[in-house]
């Protein structure tokens, strides 16, 4: 549903979504910009529409894509706040090509990313799933069930940002082996001094569970393909709370169904939502969760504040703080 309330103040921001932490819309409103909502993962042409209708001067994006006829919609536009950090979902050009800046909430929901990647990777390793389904349909499993140790489980983490710093924070924690691969982060990897820095392919040979970390852009999308699955061992599990793009998800099926690897744990997927009859749904050895690894009462508050943050500053006439620009060259592959 979308808000029909009446604009009182200076400034206007939109944020596609219905709602927002209301610390941060106390902050908005303090600093003279009233806040209005669409609904999560609303049409792109009923979003430009509302832009339009309120010639906003600010658009918070939560859910949904936000193409270039939203970004035009409104002359009055002057920046895009990301409520969280990836940005495949925003058109960087058509922001770019009308000096628009994208900032992004960096930090904000590293810790609840991190411990839901740790909650399906444990999730998998245990088993949990299918022995719950098991006990529920009147089997007892107990007789034949030998369980996979988590201290001798090697975490192979593909991107070493915040969020895979944090997982191999814990999973070290765990007592768990953590190897990395991220041509962009050798200082981190140095710095974490395990000496598990590795290429992909030999990360994917040795891992147990392949955790993705990496942003979606040009050169990741795809990046689990059907020739890489063939990298794993088929005892290892796919863990991917980072952008559904990064999997080839018809190769997925085939090395799921055939059993080239032993399962996997998604929060995020090409197209959100995904179709009900995706053909992924019918396998037992797969774990779903709908894009919600970020999501949790301390980084809702913390991305939302943040953006709102980035939102005054830059309607204040300050520059976008440089450490959080979305850059170009993190565009998602078309």
């Amino acid at each position: 549903m979308i808000d029909t309330r009446v604009a009182t103040r200076g400034r206007r921001v939109l944020v596609t979504h219905d709602r927002l932490a209301e610390g941060a819309i106390q902050l908005l409103n303090a600093h003279d910009v009233d806040v209005f909502f669409s609904p999560a993962y609303a049409a792109p042409d009923l979003v430009a529409q509302r832009v339009a209708e309120l010639q906003v001067d600010a658009l918070i994006v939560r859910q949904g894509r936000v193409d270039d006829a939203i970004i035009a919609a409104s002359p009055r536009l002057r920046v895009i706040a990301k409520h969280g950090v990836g940005v495949d979902n925003i058109d960087l050009h058509a922001a770019a090509s009308r000096n628009i800046p994208v900032i992004r909430a960096m930090g904000s929901n590293s810790r609840a990313v991190a411990e839901h990647t740790i909650a399906l990777s444990l999730a998998l390793l245990k088993d949990i799933p299918r022995l719950d389904r098991a006990v529920k349909g009147g089997e007892w499993p107990k007789p034949s069930f030998l369980g996979r140790d988590i201290a001798s489980t090697v975490m192979g983490l593909v991107g070493f940002g915040a969020i895979g710093q944090e997982v191999a924070r814990i999973a070290t924690g765990l007592g768990m082996p953590v190897i990395m691969h991220d041509p962009h982060a050798q200082r981190e990897i140095a710095q974490f001094g395990n000496g598990g820095n590795r290429d992909l392919e030999s990360l994917l040979a040795e891992a147990d569970i392949v955790s993705l970390h990496c942003p979606l852009t040009n050169a990741t999308r795809n990046l689990l393909n059907a020739e890489r699955f063939g990298l794993m061992k088929p005892t290892s599990f796919v863990v991917n709370t980072a952008r559904g793009g990064l999997i080839s998800e018809p190769a997925l099926f085939e090395a799921l169904r055939e059993g080239r690897i032993a399962g996997a744990g998604l929060d995020s997927f090409a197209l959100e939502p995904p179709a009900k009859d995706n053909p992924l749904w019918t396998l037992p050895n797969l774990i779903v969760t709908p894009h919600i690894a970020g999501v949790t009462q301390g980084s809702a508050k913390a991305m939302a504040e943040i953006a709102a943050q980035h939102v005054i500053s830059v309607l204040d006439g300050n520059a976008a703080d440089a450490r959080s620009l979305a850059r170009l060259a993190e565009l998602a592959a078309e």
